[in-house]
């Protein structure tokens, strides 16, 4: 459970922020999303970074159970793979990304997505 805790103290913040910023400045936010997109180093970049994460996070709380904790665990499952296919198949990964961006509500409902999710973070990595 500490592991699970310290986490969430960890992410939580981070993530919360990040959506919030994607709110307040949704202009900026999907042309730094196109100019990445169209970047083949800063995908493999963040592709190595994102395993790295998601990795490390596998292999210290890899915790399947039925409560808040497994979001913990499918973030860092989610991390690696997302790290991976970055690394393997840049040019899919832009494809992809290409067609999110056109989604009309595509980052309203992503945002949203990463609020609630870093709201529940931090709820029971800091007053749980």
């Amino acid at each position: 459970m500490p592991t699970s805790i310290f986490l969430a103290k960890l992410i939580g913040p981070i993530v919360l922020v990040a959506a919030v910023a994607l709110f307040l400045n949704a202009t900026a936010y999907k042309t730094m999303a196109q100019e990445f997109l169209n970047s083949p180093p800063l995908i493999y970049l963040s592709g190595i970074l994102a395993m790295t994460a998601g990795v490390a996070i596998v292999l210290y709380h890899n915790v399947w159970t039925a409560d808040w904790r497994v979001i913990i665990t499918l973030f860092g499952w989610a991390g690696a793979i997302g790290g991976a296919a970055r690394i393997l198949l840049p040019a899919q990964v832009k494809t992809i990304g290409e067609k999110m961006i056109r989604l009309p509500m595509g980052l309203t409902i992503g945002g949203a997505g990463w609020v609630l999710f870093g709201a529940v973070l931090c709820f029971y990595g800091y007053f749980r």
